[in-house]
């Protein structure tokens, strides 16, 4: 073993270029290993201070997930609403030992008027019962508690900004049309939020949620510890939610919940497609990095080392370096995972304030990963070099082979056929699931073209190479043969270029798609002529006030929210939460088509619930029968199926009652009316009636999207770009690293060539034609791998075979892509060709 570790640790000694490339292939693998396990684990641990329970030892929420009866502790989903718990549960928890009080809270929204009319900006802004300022604890500035039905107490930051003081009067809008209170006094404000105090009788009125309370802060006696204080109040919470620390900010605030739920999701499937592209790549390197040390391994074998050894030796030289760069790679994994958590903030999908949890499993493991990927990756490039014979070893170090095994190209022909078969599943499928099935069929034809790479490119340079030769005769001549004779190096500067193209154009031009299908659906589905809303949500009497508008024919209340389903298959349950609308049934297709063909919208009351006809069929439901899921806040539901339609795309698989759908959102407000004009009527008349309805805030547009989950996908459109854009760039480095490596290796070559007369011109010129032709060969198989699958996904979901998305970011794409083939392997060339060629002709290989 001594011996072995000699040997290798020599060898990277005098071979420092030669495992550059995996070095730098391991460690920026490494490095985004790391920062999914970073993001991982901050969904378990991280979230952000607690505000208005900061001096509660334990706070009791609604549930935050969904685990159906039959589950495995995998199987739950996150709640999109904020789960409420019974105010009772409050007495209860008072006589638990060690409480001290146990206060229920109030939450609900509440804007101030500005002076001007309009809603005073800013961060969110909350009400709440006078009673709950304790679990902060709020201390007035001055003035007193809220003592009668029209006081209210404002934080400093919010009477600053309506500047109003102790005394004045403040115009407040909750669900209803503003009404007037009086500031009986100010206090401290808190960071992420604006709160208004009411006194606890009018708190409990203006958040509508009878017998119901946002959470349950419990104050501690003297010498109990939180966590202990929790365990009893479990016994007694009927399965609520209890949580200390760091876990009070989830059910203070629902984002938090969620963005610790989407984190785990993310780093997961993000953090398994970066491993699996990074054993690819560190594959990929390897191999070309011992492809060229053949006379190297020959001359071993030629001596009597047999394949078992070889392989040890290069299994030894792989661990030594992998667990350097593994190391570094962990390390730098701590950026990569900052820029990341900020670059989600910036798009919205995080909150900005939420921290990351830092601990040394997640570096520990990504090393361990590396290391992993990085000797299987050895062992497969070994196999070959270990296993020539001795007779054959120098002979066949002398020639390329080119021939691929019979269970290579078995291997890699049925994953193309496999790939292309999957991209036929948006056919028969729609929505979300059929763009992320058509992405992954792109990858697995790119993995299946890179494993036959050499036979795909052998038979393009074929007849490539006598129109080079033909065009620009010596140095085209030269770059023809060389291609020729050489597929197997030419495949391997082709595949991670390849990969590049055909990933970025899957992951842009994908989910355009089903948005582009959405908004088509939608534009086809919305015949309503105005669109009331408001950035804090629109309270449920404009729908009726807008209703008595001379010259409004139909005006409906649209609640969007979502739901969770359950699915039984096989032995498992599968559980995912789906977009869905509340909508008025008397007065939906008056201004929505949903595309009705069972059953009657208008029946659309009380416990009722209408699907789309793929989740009617998908559930085996036929009109009358109970339909079983969970509302957004996660209470169960059972609801009586009225009606199915067609158009899923603009509206969701569910839609529920208004009124049902408002009782299970946080603010019970909705989120637009859609209004539609009677025939005939004055366009000007009628909108500036609507725009002096008596409920500050309310923005009259013309409907451009009614589509439920449309900021939900804009914002996983965002989140795909920038989980695509670390895995592009890592691609990137790979591509550079790869055409720097393939290049750098002819110094000999290049040497031969000018002793025997080719010019210095000749030689770059036959360079950058051949960079030319990798290039391209790269750019035509990986614009033709993604257009395939996203052909068939846009004809599916759209009609159209042309795939949705500005053709710009096309042109980009390949641009930046070329741009990178010929800088990488131009820069590499000079410097191979710096030496003079009778020096350059002794290197050894």
């Amino acid at each position: 073993m001594v011996t072995v570790l000699t040997l290798a640790w020599q060898t990277i000694r005098t071979r420092l270029g030669g495992f550059a490339g995996a070095f730098i292939a391991i460690l920026c693998g490494t490095a985004l290993v790391a920062a999914c396990g970073v993001l991982m684990e901050s969904g378990l641990r991280a979230g952000v201070p607690t505000q208005r329970y900061a001096a509660a030892a334990v706070v009791v929420g609604g549930a935050q997930s969904v685990r159906p009866p039959g589950a495995d502790a995998l199987s739950f989903e996150q709640v999109g609403e904020q789960p409420a718990v019974p105010a009772a549960l409050a007495g209860r928890i008072a006589s638990v030992p060690g409480v001290r009080a146990a206060v229920a809270e109030q939450s609900f929204p509440a804007q101030v008027v500005a002076r001007d009319g309009q809603l005073l900006g800013g961060s969110e802004s909350l009400g709440h019962n006078w009673d709950a300022t304790v679990l902060a604890p709020f201390t007035l500035r001055g003035g007193d508690a809220p003592a009668a039905a029209d006081e209210v107490v404002l934080d400093a930051d919010l009477a600053r900004r309506a500047d109003v003081g102790i005394g004045g009067q403040v115009r407040i809008t909750t669900r209803s049309v503003p009404a007037t209170f009086k500031v009986s006094g100010v206090v401290d404000s808190v960071p992420r939020q604006s709160a208004l105090f009411f006194t606890p009788e009018r708190a409990a009125q203006l958040a509508g949620q009878s017998g119901r309370a946002h959470a349950i802060g419990v104050l501690a006696n003297p010498g109990v510890t939180p966590e202990t204080l929790a365990e009893r109040v479990r016994a007694v919470a009927d399965g609520a939610e209890v949580t200390t620390g760091v876990e009070r900010s989830s059910v203070e605030f629902l984002d938090v919940s969620q963005t610790r739920t989407l984190l785990l999701a993310i780093a997961g499937s993000f953090g398994g497609f970066a491993l699996l592209v990074a054993v690819f790549v560190v594959a990929s390197t390897l191999a070309l990095t011992i492809n060229q040390r053949r006379r190297e391994f020959a001359l071993l074998r030629a001596v009597a080392a047999t394949p078992k050894q070889i392989r040890k030796l290069i299994g030894t030289e792989t661990t030594l370096v992998a667990l350097v760069a593994g190391v570094l790679g962990s390390a730098l994994g701590l950026a990569v995972a900052s820029g990341l958590r900020d670059a989600f903030a910036a798009i919205g999908v995080i909150p900005a304030d939420f921290g990351l949890a830092i601990s040394p499993l997640p570096l520990l493991a990504a090393v361990l990963l590396g290391l992993g990927a990085a000797r299987l990756a050895a062992w497969a490039a070994s196999r070959r070099p270990s296993s020539i014979r001795p007779v054959e070893a120098l002979g066949e170090a002398a020639v390329e082979r080119r021939e691929l095994g019979r269970g290579r190209l078995l291997t890699g022909w049925g994953l193309v056929l496999a790939g292309f078969g999957g991209a036929l599943v948006p056919l028969f499928l729609r929505g979300d699931i059929a763009a992320a099935i058509s992405s992954m069929a792109t990858l697995v034809v790119v993995i299946g073209l890179a494993v036959v790479g050499p036979q795909v490119t052998g038979l393009v340079v074929r007849f490539l190479a006598p129109a080079l030769a033909r065009v620009w005769r010596i140095s085209g001549y030269l770059a023809g043969a060389n291609a020729h004779a050489n597929a197997r190096r030419v495949a391997a500067a082709v595949t991670p270029l390849m990969l590049a193209v055909a990933f970025a154009l899957a992951t842009f031009y994908g989910p355009m798609a089903a948005t582009a299908a959405a908004e088509q659906q939608t534009a086809r589905s919305t015949t309503a002529d105005y669109v009331l809303a408001s950035p804090g949500g629109v309270s449920p009497e404009v729908a009726e006030a807008a209703r008595r508008v001379p010259g409004v024919a139909a005006a409906t209340p649209v609640v969007r929210t979502s739901v969770i389903t359950a699915s039984k298959l096989g032995d498992s349950v599968e559980v995912q939460r789906t977009p869905a609308q509340g909508l008025a049934a008397e007065q939906a297709g008056g201004a929505l088509e949903l595309g009705v063909d069972a059953g009657r919208l208008t029946d659309l009351t009380g416990d009722t619930v209408a699907l789309s006809r793929s989740e009617a069929d998908w559930l085996d439901k036929k009109l009358g029968d109970e339909v079983s899921f969970y509302f957004g806040d996660g209470v169960p539901a059972k609801l009586r199926l009225v009606a199915t339609y067609t158009h899923d795309l603009a509206f969701g698989d569910f839609v529920l009652p208004v009124a049902l759908a408002r009782e299970h959102i946080g603010g019970r407000l909705d989120d637009s009316v859609l209004i539609r004009r009677q025939p005939g009527a004055d366009a000007t008349a009628v909108a500036t009636a609507l725009r002096a309805l008596p409920y500050p805030g309310l923005v009259l547009t013309t409907p451009t999207s009614a589509a439920p989950e449309g900021g939900e996908r804009q914002a996983q459109f965002y989140l795909n770009l920038v989980a695509a854009g670390v895995i592009v760039g890592y691609l990137a480095i790979s591509v550079a690293n790869t055409l720097v490596l393939t290049t750098a290796q002819r110094s000999r070559e290049f040497a031969l060539l000018r002793l025997v007369g080719t010019t210095r011109r000749q030689v770059t010129h036959m360079m950058r034609l051949e960079a030319l032709t990798t290039v391209g060969i790269a750019m035509a198989l990986g614009t033709l791998v993604a257009l395939i699958p996203l052909g068939l996904l846009n004809f599916g979901l759209r009609g159209n075979a042309v795939p949705a998305g500005p053709p710009s970011v096309y042109f980009g794409i390949i641009a930046g892509a070329a741009l990178l083939g010929m800088v990488a392997i131009g820069v590499a060339t000079r410097v191979a060709l710096r030496a003079r060629p009778i020096d350059a002709i002794g290197v050894r290989e």
